[in-house]
This record gives structure tokens, C-alpha cells and sequence, in this order.
């Protein structure tokens, strides 16, 4: 076996499956970073793991999923907890037990990319007809519209006209625009719900934002993780109606969630859940309206 050849423990948790070989440096050979002397696979000046990264293509890119999704085994005891036993996951991470939990961040990352990834896979699937871009008898119709009256009733209307007839003659480009906002309004809504929740237990002593920010994280992990089954359960026709009771599992999950982790009685926890609900739709409503003004602004303002 090559002396240089080491099993270098992952200190975090152990790595997939608890370790893995690397190719380290030989003890005494100058750290590639700060020249010190090494002593040990890692530099214990700097820090740096004297790893030789001359290797194949193929561990690389196991290296590459392994830092994405800190592939430490940490996810398949987190997702069962959050499902389950959702208010003591995020009791315990505020209660500083967090090294057997997976970031509550990098979870909400993974959801997402499991959620887009899964519709991508229905895409595949079941491949929806899409709009022809070309011009149309409402377009021209949008295209015919005359505002009067207030001038700057006119001059919204000189502005947003020729861009509704461009969206109308090109419906496909448009949808395609709205639709790359979407992973980037699911990352936005994130503050959303941590403010909101601030502004619910404005009167709560010792809870803090960063406190509202984990159960966002947590909450909205689950909301991902129930959107992706449901869209994947969706491909299989004979549970596909079926699939559709676990909508149901949201605001009981919600519920559960709120009440252990604030401790809020009965009433109070309905009560914020309904606000909650409420001020959420209209934050969407506003994110919806503010990336449709925004993709409008960015069309040409001419017709088909």
C-alpha cells in the first residue's frame, strides 16, 4: 500500500460513510498554503488539508456532490425529525444540539433544488403543450386600447401597452421569464416569513429573530419536501388522486410545528396561523405583481 495513502477522518460527522481515502502529503513536507512543516494530514498552522487533488475525474466529482449537500449522513436522520417530530428538531438546534442535524440553510437549499429538479422530471414526463408565439387577435387587441382622461393615467398607458402586446404576441417568451423566478422567489420568501413571524410574536420575550429565521427554515423545508412528493407522487396515475389528502398534512404540519416550538395555547396558535396565511398570500401577491412589473420593464416596447 503507498505510505502517502491516509484515511483522513471528516472531523464535522464522518463523511458518507464515515471516512474516505486521501492522498496527503508525507509528514515534514511543506504546507502548499503557509510553508510550515506539516505534521499530520492537516496543517496545523493554517489548517489546510494537504490533500494532492492530481486524482480522477470521478472522485472530484463525488467530492463536488459531498460539499453540496455536506454528505455526512446528517440529512437521513434530519428528514424523518422534520416530518415527524418537527418542534423538537428546531428546539433543539435554538438549544445549541446541532452537530446530528443537518444546517437548517442547507436543507432549505436541498428542498428547493429537489422541488425544480421533480418538476423538471414531470416536464419529462408528462410534457404540457406549450403557447406558439405569434401574433394574435388579442394582441392586436391590447394593441388597440386607448386611455384617456388623467395624463398620468396616459403616460402608464403609453408605457405598459406596447409591452402587453409584445407579452401577447410572445407568450412563450414571457412564461419562460416568469419561470426562471422561481427558485429565486422561493429563496425570497424566506425573510418574508422570518419578518412575519416577527411581527406575529412582536410581544414574545427572549425570541429572537434568528429564532423566527430557523423555524422559517424548518417550516418552509417541510412546505418543499411535501410540494416535491406530491409532484412526483403525481407521475404515478393509479395514486395520483390519492396523493392529492397529503395537501392536508400542510397546516397540520403548521400547526404542530408553531405550537411546540412557541409554546402558544390552542387559540393563539390558530389565530397566528390565519395571519400568518393571510399576510403570505398578499407578500406572494406583491412578489407576483413586483416580477411581472419587472419582467414587463425589461420587454421592448413595441408591438407584434
Amino acid at each position: 500500500m503507498d505510505p502517502e495513502l491516509e484515511i483522513a477522518a471528516v472531523a464535522s460527522a464522518g463523511g458518507l460513510l464515515g471516512w474516505r481515502p486521501r492522498r496527503v502529503a508525507p509528514p515534514g513536507t511543506p504546507c502548499a498554503n503557509c510553508a510550515t512543516p506539516l505534521q499530520g494530514p492537516w496543517c496545523h498552522a493554517c489548517g489546510q488539508l494537504a490533500e494532492d487533488f492530481e486524482r480522477s475525474v470521478w472522485s472530484l466529482v463525488g467530492e463536488a456532490v459531498e460539499h453540496f449537500f455536506d454528505a455526512d449522513g446528517r440529512i437521513f436522520h434530519t428528514l424523518p425529525r422534520l416530518i415527524l417530530r418537527p418542534a423538537s428538531l428546531t428546539r433543539e438546534y435554538l438549544a445549541g444540539k446541532r452537530a446530528p442535524q443537518m444546517p437548517p440553510l442547507r436543507l432549505f437549499l436541498v428542498v428547493i433544488v429537489a422541488f425544480f429538479l421533480a418538476g423538471s422530471l414531470r416536464d419529462l414526463v408528462h410534457p404540457s403543450p406549450r403557447p406558439v408565439d405569434s401574433p394574435s387577435a388579442a394582441s392586436h387587441g391590447v394593441s388597440g386600447l386607448n386611455l384617456v382622461g388623467d395624463p398620468r393615467l396616459r403616460a402608464v398607458g403609453k408605457w405598459l401597452i406596447p409591452r402587453l402586446a409584445y407579452t401577447s404576441a410572445h407568450p412563450r417568451e414571457f412564461g419562460d421569464a416568469l419561470e426562471s423566478w422561481a427558485h429565486r422567489a422561493a429563496v425570497i420568501f424566506l425573510p418574508i416569513s422570518t419578518l412575519l413571524l416577527a411581527l406575529l410574536f412582536i410581544f414574545r420575550r427572549r425570541v429572537f429573530i434568528f429564532d423566527h429565521a430557523i423555524f422559517s427554515m424548518h417550516s418552509l423545508s417541510f412546505m418543499g419536501s411535501l410540494a416535491t412528493a406530491l409532484t412526483l407522487l403525481g407521475l404515478v396515475p393509479v395514486i395520483d388522486g390519492i396523493s392529492g389528502l397529503l395537501v392536508f398534512a400542510a397546516p397540520v404540519h403548521l400547526f404542530a410545528h408553531m405550537r411546540g416550538v412557541y409554546r402558544t395555547s390552542i387559540p393563539g396558535t390558530l389565530a397566528r396561523m390565519f395571519l400568518l396565511l393571510v399576510f403570505s398570500a398578499i407578500a406572494a401577491f406583491l412578489l407576483f405583481l413586483g416580477v411581472m412589473a419587472w419582467e414587463l420593464a425589461t420587454l421592448p416596447a413595441t408591438g407584434p
